[in-house]
């Protein structure tokens, strides 16, 4: 699965990953009134059961319910107990065990069979029932699209939604076939993990036969049908396909997809040693979707939100397509093929997919620079968060179903791959190859453990990595490393890394680095020497650096082989804020300017010298991710100032100054890129009445710059922003668009440039409706709101005045509500005001509330920490803000 980081990695006050924690399913026992499957009672079952087998018929009409028989098979060593069944909120029609029809005992989350109608050895269970269908995203997800009327399903089971669809044995390390037959409309096609055998006309349609499959853990299968577009590349080495609604077909490229596919099997099979398994490869464009794709068995489904566009796609849009693609690809071989035994091994199949996903984009695809990109979209997140209270070991405990994502979240992604990343360069790049072969060959079509990954690489490396794992991945934390060094006569005198670690978490961690040493070359600074060293303990001499030449600047992680802050040394620190813009490699440059932001996030530079840095560099930029990193800190630091103080004198000028930067790139980037990224910093700073007035300019097609296109993406960020900023025409220029673009993205996109208006009553209506939980608005839209409700220069004003009420309703929204509901709450709704006061109130919160859920909890801790950082960066700055 990709990018629930896009709900996890937050801009301006450290919005957090949001989980609620539910009830323990009491192991052993009928489960009543209990939602969530523990791992006690997965592994009674799984002791219990094996050699697991489903036939699924599904009747599908395009209305809200569905049909379907469940005929289930497995292998039962121990018949003197009960036995539960998975099966969420159906209507059960009949329960047929082993020959015999009972009547069912069912709690709308399990059906429980009685001992006395089970049997050792091989036994038969037949449920036939019927559900709605899903509207938030989860188990048999249903859209009827507003333009044509089409109606799309597709099913979405990670972490543990199949039982939102089929009965089953909802747990991982059961591994089971299946046998899919499915009715449906005539003008439908049927997709799943196998590619269908035989489709036979059936009353009022198509009835669709589908072979036996491989052994798959539950979430790893899917099924999904519709009357979608199919484009077809048969010239690789397996057969592809790639789907979409028929509505948005033209924003699809289909060249683009195929190309990157094929670049990325072709690097897989190579480099794990082993061919893709699963005979055919399908990718579908699903709306509604929670996340950012999931790697269904042969049949991945990806995000139209972030996939589709209105436009021929960016440089970026393409490298975050590759990106997605070879991560999910990653996964039919780390979490398909070979899955973990529980949800807590969920972090090693998304981090692993990460680090191959971004290897393979790098080695396979013209994104030369993936690195690059993966350090600044998800490792400097990981960073954040790993300095927070919500930090969280990388391995930690899963007691049910209900927590799987608890912690699925920046470290997850991001410090899990990067530390599998520096784990490559500790032991070297073949054996850890080898190893991941190894792991792969021995455990096909199995479940296995954190250990047996671990157990193989150490084994192909011929080294016992057992304190790594230990140091590394059950224990929380980042680490700060820096350069400390003396010079004689021009030369280095002496060299060591010294290593330390926060109170909290006291751990000092073994890792292999590159020091790079660099000096002025006219204009440039230019690496003068680099030595890749091992370092451990508080402190590491590194010899090969005396008598070096005495250095201007040093970092002590380059390249970003390792996983560690770095705080730079003095002299290097006062080289990056005067010659930033004079490094001459972009990586190196990504993390300069990381350093320097995090000199801001811990109150050691003040943010307008900071700014005065982006104005200075920025235009000059010629990497174009480099540049979308600096525009990216750009709008955190504008965010940061209209939270702070949204009509001061310096607020005003400086959104200005970013105005007429940003706008000096839209006119002159060097090509369409460059431009649209420009344009896009530019639509979110702007705040002034010029500014505004341009934009609605853009809007109606006046005063474009050569080499500028408004697309529809283009003019709905544009109104956003003038409704957000109550610009005269707002009101107007969304009914327009609106009535113009009735596809479902322009719904979503009125919705946020609706709910983002400066009006009281505004925030008032849709407060009531996020927080109705008999709300009968796709999830999708509940999102959206909560999402766009208070921009940042709404925070201290409407959005204060609404925090009391947020916060009163907290708890109850967390005994009320599922995780997917709570994480998307988390993020965006828990107020921050930048002020002593708010950061008390929520601490006051957090003490009081002692029945929050673990994960609510944490967000609520992450959210008080960022607000007290917001108020130390505020006292930090040295020019009036009042």
């Amino acid at each position: 699965m990709k990018s629930l980081l896009s709900q996890a990695v937050a801009l301006t006050l450290g919005s957090s990953l949001l989980v609620g924690a539910p009830a323990v399913l009491a192991a052993g026992a009928p489960a009543t009134e209990k939602q969530w499957l523990s791992q006690a009672d997965a592994e009674a079952r799984s002791a219990r059961v094996s050699n697991v087998a489903y036939q699924l018929d599904f009747t599908l009409t395009g209305k809200e319910t569905f049909a379907a028989t469940t005929t289930l098979q497995f292998d039962l060593n121990d018949a003197s107990k009960p036995l539960t069944v998975d099966l969420d909120k159906a209507t059960i029609k009949s329960l047929i065990v082993n020959g015999k029809t009972v009547a069912p005992q069912y709690d709308n989350s399990f059906i429980t069979l009685a001992a006395a109608n089970l049997k050792s050895g091989r036994n038969t269970v037949v449920v036939s029932f019927e559900r709605p269908h899903s509207t938030n995203g989860e188990g048999l997800h249903r859209m009827v699209d507003p333009v044509d009327g089409r109606v799309y399903t597709y099913s979405h089971f990670e972490p543990a939604a199949a039982h939102q669809m089929f009965a089953l044995f909802d747990q991982p390390d059961l591994k089971a076939t299946y046998q899919v037959n499915v009715s449906a409309p005539a003008d439908w096609i049927v997709v799943s993990t196998t590619r269908e055998t035989k489709v036979e006309d059936a009353a009022g349609g198509k009835r669709w036969t589908f072979p036996v499959s491989k052994k798959l853990s539950p979430y790893n299968f899917s099924m999904h049908a519709g009357p979608y577009k199919v484009w077809e590349d048969n010239t690789g080495k397996y057969p592809l396909r790639l789907m979409a609604r028929q509505s948005v077909a033209a924003q699809v490229e289909p060249e683009e997809w195929f190309k990157y596919t094929k670049q990325g099997f072709t690097f897989f099979d190579e480099y794990f040693g082993i061919p893709y398994q699963y005979e055919k490869y399908d990718q579908l464009l699903v709306p509604d979707f929670l996340y950012g794709a999931m790697e269904n068995a042969g049949a991945v489904t990806f995000a139209e939100k972030r996939f589709l566009h209105r436009d021929k796609m960016t440089t970026d849009q393409r490298r975050g397509l590759a990106s997605t693609l070879l991560h999910e690809m990653a996964h039919q071989w780390f979490g398909d093929l070979v899955t973990m035994k529980w949800w807590n091994g969920l972090w090693l199949n998304e981090s692993f997919a990460s680090f191959m996903g971004t290897l393979g984009v790098a080695e396979s695809t013209e994104f030369k620079n993936a690195w690059e990109s993966f350090y600044t979209q998800g490792k400097t997140a990981a960073y954040k968060l790993d300095q927070s209270p919500g930090t969280h070991p990388i391995e930690v405990p899963v007691a049910t179903t209900g927590n799987a994502f608890d912690n699925i979240d920046a470290i997850t992604y991001s410090k899990g791959a990067s530390t599998l990343k520096q784990l490559r360069h500790l032991l070297g790049e073949e054996p850890f190859r080898r190893g991941v072969h190894n792991y792969l060959v021995k455990y096909q079509f199995q479940n296995a453990k954190l250990d047996d990954f671990i157990g193989s690489l150490g084994a192909a490396a011929g080294r016992d990595l057992t304190q790594w794992t230990q140091d590394w991945l059950y224990q929380p934390g980042v680490n700060t490393i820096t350069a400390s060094y003396t010079c004689k006569a021009g030369k280095v005198d002496a060299f060591s890394i010294v290593q330390t670690a926060p109170a909290a978490y006291p751990v000092l961690r073994e890792q292999r680095v590159q020091v790079a040493l660099l000096r002025h070359a006219g204009k440039t600074l230019k690496l003068d020497r680099k030595v890749a060293i091992t370092y451990k303990g508080a402190s590491t001499d590194v010899p090969e650096l005396r008598g070096a030449q005495c250095p201007e600047f040093v970092y002590p992680n380059y390249e970003d082989w390792g996983y560690a802050k770095v705080k730079l040394d003095g002299r290097s620190f006062a080289t990056a804020r005067k010659d930033i813009g004079q490094v001459g490699e972009p990586l190196l440059r990504s993390m300069l300017w990381q350093s320097l932001w995090d000199g801001v996030r811990d109150a050691e530079l003040p943010l307008n010298e900071f700014v005065q840095a982006v104005l200075a560099n920025a235009p000059h930029e010629p990497d174009y991710a480099q540049l979308g990193a600096v525009l990216t800190m750009m709008a955190q630091s504008a965010d940061y100032l209209q939270v702070m103080a949204p009509t001061s004198a310096y607020t005003g000028k400086t959104l200005q100054a970013l105005e007429a930067m940003t706008w000096q790139g839209v006119q002159t980037g060097k090509d369409e890129n460059f431009r649209r990224r420009w344009l896009d910093a530019h639509i979110h700073v702007a705040s002034s009445k010029a500014a505004l007035d341009r934009l609605a300019g853009l809007f109606d097609g006046r005063g474009v710059p050569k080499g500028v296109t408004i697309n529809q993406d283009v003019r709905w960020n544009i109104v956003r922003q003038l409704s957000a900023r109550a610009y005269p025409d707002a009101a107007k220029l969304l009914a327009a668009e609106e009535a113009r673009d009735k596809s479902d993205a322009g719904q979503a996109s009125a919705l946020a440039a609706q709910v983002a208006r400066p009006d009281a009553a505004v925030k008032t209506e849709w407060l009531a409706k996020i927080a109705d939980q008999g709300s009968k608005l796709p999830f999708s839209r509940i999102r959206t709101a909560m999402e766009n409700l208070y921009p940042a220069a709404q925070t201290s004003t409407l959005g204060e005045q609404s925090a009391a009420q947020r916060l009163a309703q907290l708890p109850q929204l967390d005994k009320a509500s599922g995780p997917v509901y709570m994480r998307s709450y988390g993020v965006s709704m828990i107020p921050a005001t930048c002020t002593p006061q708010s950061a008390q109130r929520l601490a006051d919160l957090a003490a009081q509330a002692k029945d929050l859920s673990a994960g609510t909890r944490r967000a609520l801790l992450e959210r008080q920490q960022e607000d007290a950082r917001c108020v130390a960066v505020r006292k930090a700055i040295t020019v009036p803000l009042n």
